[in-house]
């Protein structure tokens, strides 16, 4: 029997927040992220999606990312459960906003040194978690 007092426990695992770097690195990556969705006409369609201002979407996404990632549950502390598909089913998401938050996503991990290995692992957690947002058919 382990994690009795005394007795030896298993090492914990780096959690994917601890292997890109902490909050600081999680707050680089989100604020690049929206960098680049900001000026990026590549990125029109997923932009068009937010509101004028970025700042209130740079925060929840910080908060959400931090904890999805196995850290601090920041999001979850202040507003639950994050429900993601029910709070963006107001806004269209078909294949291509799915492929342009992708596309964001990979460029800001690149831009923000994100370890390559790291950065395929997450990505593909991304396409799943995108892929799944969508609530539109086609393009």
């Amino acid at each position: 029997m382990s994690g009795l007092v005394g007795e030896p426990s298993e090492p914990k695992l780096p959690t994917p927040f601890d292997q890109v770097g902490g909050e600081a690195a999680v707050r680089t990556l989100v604020d690049r992220f929206y960098d680049l969705m900001d000026i990026e006409p590549a990125f029109a369609r997923i932009r068009a999606l937010h509101p004028t201002t970025l700042d209130g979407s740079r925060d929840k996404f910080f908060w959400f990312l931090c904890g999805w990632l196995g850290g601090p549950q920041h999001y979850t502390d202040r507003f639950g459960h994050p429900m993601l598909r029910a709070r963006h089913m107001p806004f269209t998401i078909g294949i291509a906003e799915r492929d342009q938050w992708l596309a964001c996503m990979k460029q800001a991990m690149v831009e923000s040194n994100v370890d390559t290995a790291l950065a395929e692992r997450l990505y593909a957690s991304f396409f799943n978690t995108a892929d799944w947002m969508r609530n539109r058919a086609g393009a």
